[in-house]
């Protein structure tokens, strides 16, 4: 294989702020409204300047009997709906506007503007609503009910590709008139504030022939008690050669039929399991890889909690096996099961959803067993974002954040297996998962350099339930204080190690706090709320 060349390039996020609206009276964000089979006319003269909307300009809407009609934009950049997931806009129908005797409703649809058939991928929100007034309707793609028009698509808030968005009144195929009026059209995106993983911290490229590297690799072998491994899984994992070694570049997980005993068990299967010499807290972790192909192959790369107490893992035996599975947590970056080729699952394992955990998601990749890909995830102080070759197919975004929902604060370790199902073929001989690296990037001291903007500081979330994280980067406060709204003294922390805080005030009553940080003498004060 040629030299490999490391190229450090990543779409990442250090800050943005997504705010789309319009109230049609020249102050808006909102330039290309558009219509589609359907009358548009915006900064038109409000007719019905009455109840919650007397404002004198709107968009006006007119269905005239086609099969379908939109207004709608486009937007430069994709939403983040794990940031933000809540639309909201006033409509006024007129009965006089109206034929037939379709439903009085409104839809939200989401689409990605650059497919050839836009449509084929949207979601969609439909409420109803009354005539002859102005209300406020409101669509959230994190808890109403919404529609993906392809029922393989992923949950509406986990998506990234979507830039269109358009507003349909009472439905489609049909040939009934509507006239509509819009006004006060709003999203608010949100800001996130992402350090940029830039920084190349571990690696292993796997250049030289022979066993994997006893620096940065650990043999896990050791049987649970029971002498069998976790999910039915069949197979014997050994340190020999035949199981993992390193050829031409690439290290082979290989998973072999054959009889072998140890530890006083005979099974008929063999493999490889290796857990890092390396953990760390927060970065971004891409393998290139060629998976084994078969019913009954399970290909995995993921990551425990180094605290994990698991009997024989690398991390335990060095003495850090404090906290059981799956309260140090869980980051599946690929699993492949051989049943069902070709698609890429990602999860996450906590102590609110583990085992058949309904934290996931997944992707549908050609040719995972012929082609290399890189499997990547994004380990960001709050959420996970999953992808295969840099497109995303699962964000882990909880809208809660404890222990239950986010034990990621501390630091986890790389595993690399390949495991055998009950239900592999009779026929199956061997079959392995080839690596071509396995990278760790976290953020360089350079590109840190935002955070010591103060009015840039992170402070998530908020409104906050238990843990309250902060992010500061390389300036680190002299003092941090928490006071209630009389003035009473909560919380103070004087001495920080690391370049953020989380803190716990799951204790605390329902309200608003304060938050001051003391940067050599400059107090900067930030609003909390608790719920």
């Amino acid at each position: 294989m040629s030299p490999k060349i490391i190229l450090l390039l990543f779409i990442t996020q250090m800050s943005f702020a997504q705010e789309l609206q319009d109230n049609f009276e020249g102050s808006g964000n909102i330039n290309t409204w558009y219509s589609d089979n359907c009358g548009l006319a915006v900064n038109f003269s409000n007719p019905f300047p009455s109840g919650v909307n007397l404002s004198s300009q709107v968009l006006r809407y007119h269905d005239t009997g086609g099969q379908y009609a939109n207004v709608g934009f486009n937007i430069p950049e994709k939403l983040k709906l794990y940031q933000s997931q809540t639309f909201s806009f006033k409509i006024y129908v007129p009965s006089s506007g109206l034929t037939g005797n379709q439903n009085n409703q409104v839809s939200l649809k989401l689409q990605n503007n650059t497919l050839a058939e836009p449509w084929s991928t949207q979601t969609e929100i439909i409420k109803p609503i009354v005539l002859n007034q102005w209300q406020v309707v409101t669509f959230n793609f994190g808890t109403d009910n919404y529609i993906n028009l392809n029922a393989n698509s992923p949950q509406p808030r986990y998506r990234t590709d979507f830039n269109r968005v358009l507003i349909q009144v009472n439905g489609e195929n049909n040939n009934a008139h509507v006239l509509a009026f819009i006004d006060d059209f709003y999203f608010n995106g949100g800001q996130i504030i992402d350090p940029i993983y830039d920084q190349l911290v571990w690696q292993d490229e796997f250049n030289v022939n022979g066993a994997v590297d006893q620096t940065k690799w650990f043999h896990q072998t050791k049987l649970p008690a029971g002498g069998s491994w976790f999910n039915g899984e069949v197979q014997h994992y050994t340190n020999r050669t035949i199981n993992s070694v390193v050829e031409s570049g690439y290290l082979n997980l290989i998973a072999r039929k054959e009889t072998f005993t140890n530890q006083n068990v005979t099974k008929q299967y063999t493999s490889a399991r290796l857990n890092s010499k390396f953990a760390f807290s927060y970065g971004r972790v891409e393998v290139r890889a060629k998976l084994p192909t078969g019913p009954g192959t399970w290909p995995a790369i993921w990551t425990l909690g180094k605290n994990i107490n698991e009997d024989g893992a690398y991390w335990q035996t060095q003495g850090f096996g404090t906290t059981p599975w799956p309260n140090c947590g869980e980051i599946d970056i690929m699993e492949h099961w051989g049943s069902n080729q070709n698609y890429i699952s990602s999860a996450m394992h906590t102590p609110s959803s583990f085992g058949n955990t309904v934290n996931y998601g997944g992707i549908l990749i050609p040719n995972v067993s012929s082609t290399f890909h890189v499997y990547a995830v994004d380990w960001y102080p709050n959420r996970m974002v999953f992808s295969v070759d840099g497109f995303t197919h699962y964000i882990y975004y909880p809208s809660v954040q404890n222990n239950n929902t986010w034990p990621f604060t501390q630091d986890q370790y790389i595993l690399l297996n390949t495991a055998i199902l009950p239900s592999i073929l009779p026929s199956f001989t061997q079959s392995a998962m080839e690596i071509d690296y396995v990278r760790v990037y976290q953020s360089s001291a350079l590109n840190q350099s935002h955070f010591t903007d103060k009015n840039a500081l992170n402070i998530f979330p908020n409104p906050v339930y238990d843990l309250l994280q902060i992010n500061w980067g390389l300036e680190k406060p002299n003092a941090i204080n928490i006071y209630d709204i009389t003035g009473k003294l909560m919380l103070s922390f004087s001495s920080f190690k690391d370049e953020n805080l989380v803190i716990d005030i799951s204790n605390f009553k329902t309200g608003i706090y304060f938050l001051k940080l003391d940067f050599n003498g400059e107090n900067i004060t930030k609003k909390i709320i608790k719920k």
